[in-house]
């Protein structure tokens, strides 16, 4: 029986009054410093992460996500403004984004231009080096904890009486990740386990701060929250309370078989390393003993253990609550971790263990929640995806936005996303100064173009990987595989010519003049 006119204009008025009183999604990101993706979810046996493996039980698991730059700063800029560093021009840790676009509106001030209450706490940007929060991003200031970096008197004295040479002479030195690269303040020991409380450290008073603001979300049943929540660990140093150490036996970890730079690359494209070299104890150069490496792998996992755990406090605290049934909840690592893989350590590389990144989402309207995705996702795609999925419009901000939305991932098992996902890495050249490692990633191969921005692509060097065949990147193949590269070049064509490094004299960067002679010396 057909319904009168009248009928459906009613129905349409109850669907749509229906909408309008259904609460919009809180947002939840967990956002982890230096975490590859090295959990329990992702197929490793050895590492203990309960908490993040219950939260992939719930969500979806993306098993071919990547940062756009293997560096804290720049990585999270691509975060928050939806830019590569390519299209911003940054791929240091002093200068902000706002530099380069003043009038950008980030990922949580698009939410609260929507009626969100945004509010962070720990590590979400890069404070430090020169650069700084975004108040603008922030219903509230941001919240940092005051903790110190290391608990044991030990640890204190050595990081206390240190002097500042020892770490590069009190300032920052180089580009980050090359060879002469050093942090920009004395660093005390690279690991500690002190038999502490949780939350003497960092991640613990995080973990404590955003279970109050869970706490007083639920008692604003009418202002949808945005909470970004930033654990440090697992960076460095590698300290946890001593319970999460007893968790592992050192001596059954396994070192990387293959401590070899690719055949065939640039003597350029590998890190040196720096930061790592920066810790008390660490060689200046030259590669680390078996039993160093063993102790680092040690520390890593433990600190990955007890983040796991702080993260574990808050998800509890939202199932607690009953606002885990409306809230979407991301787990996002800023970038990966050498762990002495091609004999490196730390980031700073195109390679795939400081690119690939974990990322787990869990969204109340996640098909089949459980499941691994193998569709290729970037760090970009995260702004126009949180948005997709809390029923916001399209983003239309003044910088636009590189990435794409996946959220069709979430509702569809069989959706698809990108054919490809770019990266980039900068490196000072002895004779070109400063140049661009622009990369594309597909589902089996990595093309690295490495020139000058701007430069003719006849200048460039290139390396080639096959993920198939070797996925430990022992060769370069660039040289006999052309069709290959060439399919490839066309891909990376498509985006846009990398910008250099903007400018920015209140960082107190080197001119183009000092940083030709230091990457010549």
């Amino acid at each position: 029986m057909r319904l009168p006119a009248l009928s459906f204009l009613a129905l349409a008025s109850l669907a749509l009054a229906a909408a309008a009183a259904t609460p919009r999604p809180h947002v939840l990101l967990i956002c982890v410093d230096d975490l590859k993706p090295l959990l329990g979810t992702y197929g490793d046996k050895t590492v203990k992460s309960p908490n993040l493996d219950r939260l992939a039980a719930r969500g979806v698991r993306f098993d071919a996500a990547y940062c756009n730059q293997a560096v804290c700063s720049p990585s999270r800029n691509a975060l928050m403004s939806g830019l590569r560093s390519t299209t911003l021009g940054i791929y240091d840790l002093p200068t902000n984004f706002r530099v380069a676009v003043p009038d950008a509106v980030t990922l949580p001030q698009y939410f609260r231009s929507h009626g969100y209450r945004a509010e962070s706490m720990g590590k979400i940007m890069h404070p430090g080096h020169g650069n700084h929060e975004d108040a603008a991003s922030w219903s509230v200031p941001h919240w940092m904890s005051g903790a110190p970096a290391f608990a044991t008197p030990e640890a204190i004295s050595i990081q206390k009486n240190r002097p500042a040479s020892a770490s590069g002479g009190g300032v920052a030195q180089g580009e980050p990740g090359a060879a002469n690269y050093r942090p920009a303040a004395p660093h005390g020991p690279a690991v500690e386990s002190a038999d502490v409380p949780d939350n003497t450290y960092r991640d613990g008073q995080v973990a404590d701060e955003a279970i109050r603001r869970l706490r007083t979300a639920k008692e604003r049943p009418d202002e949808p929250l945005f909470l970004a929540v930033g654990f440090i660990r697992p960076h460095l140093p590698f300290v946890a309370p001593k319970k999460y150490w007893d968790l592992y036996d050192r001596a059954k970890f396994s070192l990387e078989p293959f401590q070899e730079a690719p055949a065939g690359a640039p003597a350029y494209a590998p890190t040196g390393w720096g930061e790592l070299r920066a810790y008390a104890g660490m060689p200046a150069e030259g590669p680390l003993t078996a039993a160093q490496q063993r102790e680092l792998l040690h520390g890593y996992h433990a600190a990955i253990s007890y983040m796991d755990a702080q993260a574990g406090r808050v998800l509890d605290e939202l199932d607690r609550l009953g606002l885990a049934g409306n809230t979407i909840v991301v787990l996002w690592g800023d970038h990966g971790w050498h762990l002495g893989d091609h004999g490196q350590w730390c980031k700073h590389t195109n390679y795939e263990q400081a690119v690939r990144i974990p990322l787990i989402v869990a969204a109340p309207q996640t098909a089949r929640p459980g499941r691994g995705s193998h569709a290729l996702v970037e760090t970009v795609d995260l702004f126009p995806t949180l948005a997709e999925l809390a029923g916001l419009p399209a983003p239309r901000v003044p910088q636009g936005l590189d990435g794409r939305s996946f959220a069709a991932v979430l509702r569809d098992p069989a959706a698809t996303t990108t054919p490809a996902v770019f990266h980039a890495y900068p490196r000072p050249h002895p004779q070109h100064g400063a140049i661009i490692g622009r990369a594309v990633r597909t589902d089996r191969h990595r093309l690295v173009e490495w020139k000058k921005p701007g430069a003719a692509p006849a200048t460039a060097e290139l390396e080639l990987y096959d993920y198939a065949a070797d996925p430990l990147e022992r060769r370069n193949l660039a040289a006999g595989q052309p069709e290959v590269v060439a399919r490839l070049r066309a891909i990376l064509a498509t985006q846009p010519e990398a910008k250099p490094q903007i400018a920015n004299p209140a960082a107190g960067q080197p001119t183009a003049k000092k940083k030709k002679k230091a990457a010549a010396k």
